[in-house]
Formats: structure tokens, C-alpha cells, sequence
């Protein structure tokens, strides 16, 4: 059903981030392989912490505290097709990494070290859905790409935090009643509003907004919904709907190219 790349329509190399809830990690990986495997150098990292990759998701795991570190372990360039995590430290009781902070991500992506820069910019607790706080996401200002995801095995569960990180905000920017069902019409909200899913994001990054976990009929159709209502009342926030599935694999259910109103 065609490749990750083609359906974010990245290229060229940068520093994408991702953001939200339902699948950034997955995502991160999944994107990581397929850009090292096209024989791209490719840094993974976050601007705050993730759980501690296993093998078959990052080959190596560098702790370097600070830039002279990481270029000391790498020199002037990093062979074509290595997949590398790095991040500044680690928490071993918790099986977490420590990332950096956005400007540290932003003077290596100048250094041109690495073609593709993956970042994890904000996290949700394993919730499918989350709105992000005052501090959040911690978006490196030089992202080409962002992408706001959405796990839509939310649908229809109840509004309370089991399901949804800081559902309380989620009520109050959506106007969804707590413990009521999460609908299709509420996750529009909180993509459109100002304070949602897409806060925060670089003025001059492409915007993507990717509906995950689409394995099912019911969240295909909830899919669909959430993509064609955005294409109808999105007044130029979002540059690319993607809805589809990354478990197993990558499956491409639909597209959605609202450009032209950015």
C-alpha cells in the first residue's frame, strides 16, 4: 500500500517531529528503518523521554550528553543507511532515555550530520488521544515536518483519563461531556482548536495530522469522517491527513491533500 515516505510526502532530509498520542513511537521507528534501508543516515531522539528502544527498533543506542560529545563519537559524517538513537542520558529504573533540548536537536541538524532527524516531541502515557499542556510539544524550531497523531481505538471509549491524557482539557476545549463517548465530531475539535491537537507546531513546518490504528471498520469509518469534516472546516492549519494503520506494517487507507488552503 505504498511507503511511509510517499504517504507524508517527505524527502529531501530534515528534522520531523511528532506529536499527540496513538503510535508516535511506532511511528518514529517504523519511518527510521525505511530511510535507513533507502540508504539514509537517520539520529532518532526525543525533546523528552522514551522508553528505551529494542534492537529491532534502533540498532544502536549512543548516550552522549552534549554536540562535542556526539560528534566525537561520529566525526565529520555518518555512513549512509546507519540508524542511530541518541539521547543525553538514562533512567534504568524506569527503562527510559533522557532526550535533549530543541536547540541542542536544531545545531545538529545544522551540522549536517545525519540526513534525517526523528524526533518525539511530546508523550502521552500509552493514551490513545491527548491534548497538550502549556509546555507542550517541545518542537524543534528547525522541523521541516511535524505530525500530530491520533489513535482511533479511542472512538467510542469514555472521556476520562484511562483513555485520554488530560481529558479534562479535552472536555474543555471540545465541549465533550466527561465520561461521555469520544466521537469522531470531538477529535475535529480539538484539531481545530487553537489550544489541540496541533498546537505549538513551527509556522514554516508542514503539518500533518495522521489517524492511526485504522484497523477495523468502525475506526475506518471514523476515519474518514474526522478527514472529510477537517477538509470542510480546516481554514489552512493542516497540510496532510493520513489515514491508516502502522500495526503490523504500514497499510494506507486513505490520503488528504488540504495545501492549497494553507
Amino acid at each position: 500500500m505504498g511507503t511511509l515516505c510517499d504517504a507524508l510526502q517527505i524527502r529531501g532530509g530534515g528534522v520531523v517531529s511528532l506529536a499527540g498520542a496513538g503510535g508516535k513511537t511506532t511511528l518514529m521507528f517504523q519511518l527510521a528503518r525505511e530511510l535507513a534501508s533507502d540508504g539514509h543516515s537517520v539520529l532518532t531522539t526525543t525533546t523528552t523521554k522514551i522508553f528505551k528502544p529494542a534492537p529491532d527498533q534502533s540498532p544502536m543506542v549512543v548516550l552522549a550528553e552534549n554536540l562535542p560529545i556526539l560528534l566525537e563519537k561520529f566525526g565529520a559524517s555518518v555512513p549512509g543507511g546507519l540508524h542511530v538513537t541518541a539521547v543525553c542520558g538514562e533512567l534504568a529504573a524506569q527503562g527510559k532515555l533522557i532526550g535533549y533540548p530543541p536547540q541542542l536537536i536544531d545545531t545538529v541538524q545544522k551540522t549536517g550530520l545525519f540526513r534525517w532527524i526523528l524526533v518525539e516531541a511530546d508523550g502521552a502515557r500509552g493514551r490513545p488521544l491527548k491534548v497538550p499542556a502549556a509546555h507542550e510539544p517541545v518542537v524543534p524550531a528547525s522541523s521541516g515536518w511535524v505530525i500530530a497523531m491520533v489513535g482511533l481505538d479511542v472512538i467510542g471509549k469514555p472521556l476520562d483519563d484511562q483513555h485520554v491524557f488530560r481529558s479534562q482539557d479535552y472536555s474543555r476545549i471540545t465541549g465533550l461531556a466527561a465520561g461521555t463517548p469520544v466521537t469522531a465530531e470531538s477529535v475535529v475539535r480539538a484539531v481545530l482548536s487553537p489550544g489541540g491537537i496541533l498546537k505549538g507546531f513551527p509556522p514554516e513546518a508542514k503539518r500533518i495530522l495522521f489517524l492511526n490504528k485504522a484497523e477495523s471498520r468502525g475506526r475506518r469509518a471514523a476515519g474518514r469522517e474526522i478527514a472529510r469534516s477537517l477538509l470542510e472546516r480546516s481554514s489552512g492549519g493542516i497540510d496532510r491527513i493520513i489515514v491508516g494503520s502502522l500495526s503490523p506494517g504500514f497499510f494506507l487507507l486513505l490520503s488528504c491533500d488540504l495545501q492549497s488552503k494553507r
